[in-house]
Formats: structure tokens, C-alpha cells, sequence
């Protein structure tokens, strides 16, 4: 087989980004020639986020393919249909590309994770047991096809468990349950997993999980990975909001923690990343630390979301995004790999009551805070917000650096709490006033 590297200049040859992320078409501006960019996705997912209009407007897009990249076999379609693309690289943006990314690579013969090892990180149940295999430390866990297999897990192993999907992403679908009478309603809650403008319209299997609820301070490690080896890692410290929906409220660049801890969790991100077999790209890894020991969470094979690439970039600082760039299309790493950060760098999500929303003030106060570069709010005027279920219902976030991730965070809390998103009962709003329709 002809490999893409060996049909034509590099200059004329396209990215393929598989996933429409709208950040892409100013995060990769200065890396990506204008025109080079090909988007690979969903119809559906085009349709209801209006990507065409937003792509067809960007000098760095050359294409927006529309293709079913979800659906098994075709990757392989893809590439016999477009077998003169001839990319340089095949990056996957979103969590659900990563599959089809990763057999996209292998039959262009260029980089990526390996489409066995995005298979293993797309599937959370088969993770567990392959990095258990491995002598990762997990939580135990079952798969739960009714109530009564919950029901039961938790008559086995006391105490706290998590209700969670297999198959998905977000946070979408998890919970902790503390109580047995919780868990009718916690099923019917957490299998209706809709995620509105971001998956296809065709329905989704629902394959759930139950596991031990492992109490301690959670982390992820962010690694560069080439031909299975650490090029570069960071560790990233969070915070949840209360409840039992574990959606993350806060993320600090680097963690604030000892370097014994540091080197720990990056050696057992390396674990994972031997245990799937993954090749090159970035890895997401997420842990909880109870006692001092890691427990995985789960790991996926792209780019970190909730603005953690930046915040990583900025800390450093480094140019993550270019290293990654020449990874996927077999080129040395341009760029040095710092060891440590110089800086820290924080983002604080936003909540809100359910209710209608009846106004926002304090989002320009909040951007001119002392190292706050971003503030914003995802909610207008007349959006309808039903509670806290997973990171796409968060209010907004604001992002900030410093000399310390502690003064980092100390900025971001800062900036959020001179936000106010004010919501009214669907009932006053009704009676009282007439508002546009959706959040943005």
C-alpha cells in the first residue's frame, strides 16, 4: 500500500479533523495553513449546530464532509470513497470520533492511536478490564442491565455506588447513589441520555454501569504520546460541584500537589496507555487518589475539553497543539516539552437555579479581573435550565492565569462570583414577561 506521506507534497495535502469543535477554527489559525483543514461530521450533528455556515465562513476549511462517522465500517467507506485526500494528518476532535479517527489514520498509514486501543477507550466497561489485567487499580464495577443488577451490586459491596454509561461522555448519565430507594429513580433518570445538538438523531444503545464509589481528590493527566511513549504530561487538579452528579466545577493547571504525587499519577497514565496499546496522540486521563493510591476513572484518546489544552499552554507555557500537530503526521516534535510549569492557570464553571433566565449581570466586571482572559455565560435571556446533569448543562466559565495555579483559582472564583445569572420559576417567568426562546 501507498502511504499518504508518499503521494504528494505536504503543502497541498489537507488535515482531516473528525468532530466539529467551533474553537478549532481560531485555536488552530496560527498552525494550519489557510485552506488545509478538512471537517469530518455527523449530518445531524451539522444540521442542528449549523456547522456548514460556521466553516464555510473560516479561511482555515477546505471541506466539511458530511458523513455517518459513528456508524461501524465506515471509516473504511471513507477512505475508498476519498482515497485521493491524502491527508497529513486524521485528528479526532470529539469523544465520539475517536474510533473512526483511529482507523481513518491506519488506512492513510499515517499516526494515531490505533483503532484496538480507541476501541478500548471508547468503551468504559472494557477498559476496566483490560487495564485491571494490567494491575491498574479500578473500582469494581458490573454492568447493569435493570435496576435489579444495581440492586444487587450494592447488597454485595455497602456503601455508595456509581449508576454510569458505558458508552458515552460528559458526564451524561452518572450518578452517585447512596441509598437503595434511590435507585429506581436514578436509572430512569440517568438512562435517558440526551444530548441534544451533539450526537446524531438515531438513537444510541444504552449500556450502563455500576461501580464502587471511590471517595478522594480527583485529578487527569493530559499526555503526549508518541509510538507508546511519554512525550510530555501535565496533571490537572479539579473540583466537582455538590450533588450527586459529578460534574466537574473547577480545573486547576498543574495541580497543586506534591511531585511524588506528580510523577505517580503520570507513570500510571503510562500504565493505561501500554496497558490499550495506544500509539500517538494525547491521552485525557482521569483518577481518583484515596489514600494515596490512583484508581482509574476512565480515559479517552483526544484533546482534553473545558479548556484545558489552553490553560496547559499558558502555565507552561508550551505549544501543545503544535507538538501534537507533528506527532500526528510522524514529524519530530518541533517545540521544547517543558518538565514543569512556570505558571498556573484555572477555570471556574458557572451554575445556576433551575428556571427561566431572567437576566445576567456582571460578566464585564468579571472580565476585568486581574488575570481573568475569558468570561462568558452559555445561557441568554429566556433559555429554560433544568438542573445540573451533566458538563453540557453548566452556566458558563471564566479562565485566568497567575504565578500559581492556587492564585489562579483564587482569580477565577473571583471573576465568578461577580456573575449573576438570575432565573425565575417557569410559572413568573410565564406571567411576567416574554422571553427569546433557547440557550446559545
Amino acid at each position: 500500500m501507498t502511504h499518504a506521506s508518499e503521494q504528494e507534497p505536504s503543502a497541498s495535502r489537507p488535515v482531516v479533523l473528525v468532530g466539529y469543535v467551533g474553537a478549532a477554527l481560531t485555536a488552530f489559525a496560527d498552525l494550519l495553513p489557510a485552506g488545509s483543514v478538512v471537517f469530518v461530521e455527523e449530518p445531524d450533528v451539522v444540521r442542528k449546530r449549523g456547522a456548514r455556515e460556521k466553516t464555510d465562513a473560516s479561511p482555515l476549511v477546505r471541506e466539511l464532509i458530511e458523513w455517518e462517522h459513528q456508524l461501524p465500517g465506515r471509516a473504511d467507506e471513507f477512505f475508498h470513497t476519498h482515497r485521493d485526500l491524502a491527508p497529513t494528518a486524521v485528528v479526532p476532535m470529539t469523544e465520539y470520533a475517536t474510533p473512526f479517527a483511529a482507523r481513518l489514520a491506519e488506512r492513510y498509514g499515517l499516526p494515531g492511536a490505533g483503532y484496538g486501543a480507541a476501541g478500548i477507550l471508547r468503551d468504559k466497561e472494557l477498559l476496566r478490564r483490560v487495564t485491571s489485567a494490567a494491575r491498574v487499580r479500578n473500582p469494581l464495577m458490573v454492568p447493569a442491565r435493570s435496576p435489579q443488577d444495581v440492586l444487587e451490586f450494592m447488597a454485595a459491596h455497602p456503601g455508595p455506588v456509581v449508576l454510569k454509561p458505558a458508552n458515552r461522555q460528559a458526564s451524561v448519565g452518572t450518578q452517585v447513589i447512596t441509598d437503595p430507594a434511590e435507585v429506581a429513580q436514578a436509572w430512569l433518570d440517568c438512562t435517558a441520555q440526551d444530548e441534544g445538538v451533539f450526537v446524531p438523531d438515531r438513537p444510541v444503545e444504552v449500556r450502563m454501569l455500576a461501580e464502587q464509589f471511590v471517595s478522594g481528590h480527583e485529578f487527569s493527566v493530559e499526555m503526549l504520546v508518541a509510538a507508546g511513549r511519554r512525550l510530555f504530561a501535565n496533571v490537572t487538579g479539579k473540583q466537582l460541584f455538590p450533588g450527586p452528579r459529578p460534574v466537574e466545577l473547577a480545573h486547576i493547571v498543574p495541580a497543586d500537589i506534591d511531585p511524588d504525587l506528580t510523577e505517580l499519577l503520570a507513570r500510571q497514565t503510562q500504565r493505561v496507555v501500554e496497558a490499550v496499546g495506544f500509539r500517538d496522540g494525547i491521552v485525557h486521563c482521569e483518577w481518583i487518589v484515596s489514600d494515596g493510591e490512583p484508581y482509574l476513572v476512565e480515559c479517552a484518546g483526544r484533546f482534553a475539553g473545558d479548556g484545558i489544552i489552553d490553560l496547559i499552554q499558558r502555565a507552561y507555557p508550551v505549544e501543545l497543539n503544535r507538538a501534537y500537530f507533528a506527532v500526528m503526521r510522524g514529524e519530530p516534535v518541533p517545540v521544547e516539552l517543558p518538565a514543569r510549569a512556570r505558571g498556573g492557570g484555572a477555570v471556574r464553571f458557572l451554575g445556576l437555579e433551575p428556571g427561566v433566565v431572567a437576566e445576567v449581570r456582571g460578566l464585564e466586571e468579571a472580565g476585568r479581573i486581574e488575570g481573568v482572559y475569558h468570561a462568558g455565560v452559555d445561557y441568554e435571556v429566556g433559555a429554560v435550565f433544568d438542573g445540573l446533569h451533566s458538563s453540557w448543562d453548566r452556566a458558563g466559565e471564566v479562565m485566568a492565569t497567575a504565578d500559581t495555579p492556587a492564585e489562579a483559582l483564587r482569580l477565577a472564583e473571583k471573576a465568578a462570583a461577580l456573575i449573576e445569572i438570575r432565573t425565575l420559576s417557569h410559572q413568573a417567568a410565564t406571567a411576567g414577561a416574554c422571553f427569546a426562546d433557547g440557550p446559545r
